[in-house]
């Protein structure tokens, strides 16, 4: 069996959990509080940050991407019209432009400001960087996520799924990246009917189900957070 060293409020390791459901895999999850540098988990990922997925024979494959394309070959490969990655270049193409435009874009410009200001600082130490949340931070970040909502409202009113006709990694991506903003309390779906019936779509899927039981210690999720209809 797998195991996934992963943090619940990253994206990354939302994203990973939710291809591994995806492909019926069975793995073990970990937590790892990134800021603790544990000496262990540095000896599987130097970087110290996760997601790290340790593969067969405990071979660790660190990152997301690596982590997407090491499932994408070994399973991904036999699922047949259950792949998440489009057959065709250009749709690969496009699947993974809007892969990294929800985990890397998004994820810097609004979902890491969030998780470090309302739910990572209150938890440290000081010494670590705890302390209050930085209210410009906050501000800027919920700035930005108007146009991420716009974004996603303009391609789910264009196509089925995200990136086309079908179920793909994109989907995943900004499902797990939004329902981390979603646990916040922290997105406004009105004037976006199209980007919250995608959301709703995606977040009725059974891998989605874990993601929707968990709660942090200390911060509930919003009132909708588990409800798939909202």
């Amino acid at each position: 069996m797998l195991t996934l060293f992963h943090y619940p409020m990253n994206a990354g390791s939302r994203f990973t959990r939710l291809l591994l459901s995806e492909y019926a895999v069975p793995f073990t999850l970990i937590e790892e509080l990134p800021w603790v540098r544990r000496r262990e988990f540095l000896q599987l990922n130097p970087a110290g940050s996760v997601p790290v997925l340790l593969a067969e024979a405990d071979q660790p494959v660190a990152g997301t991407i690596p982590i997407l394309e090491y499932l994408d070959e070994t399973r991904g490969s036999m699922a047949r019209e259950n792949r998440l990655m489009p057959e065709d270049v250009f749709g690969r193409a496009e699947a993974r432009r809007l892969t990294l435009w929800y985990l890397e874009k998004c994820e810097n410009e609004v979902t890491r400001h969030m998780v470090r200001e309302r739910v990572t600082r209150p938890l440290m130490p000081t010494d670590k960087g705890g302390g209050s949340p930085d209210a410009g931070a906050l501000r800027a970040a919920r700035n930005n996520i108007k146009q991420h909502l716009k974004y996603t409202n303009y391609l789910a009113g264009s196509r089925n799924w995200l990136a086309g006709d079908r179920l793909s990694i994109a989907d995943l991506a900004a499902g797990a990246t939004l329902s981390i903003l979603d646990y916040l309390g922290e997105l406004d779906w009105s004037g976006h009917d199209a980007a919250r019936d995608w959301y709703a779509r995606v977040k009725s899927r059974p891998s989605f189900r874990p993601l929707l039981q968990e709660r942090v210690r200390g911060l509930p999720p919003s009132a909708h957070y588990a409800d798939p209809d909202f």
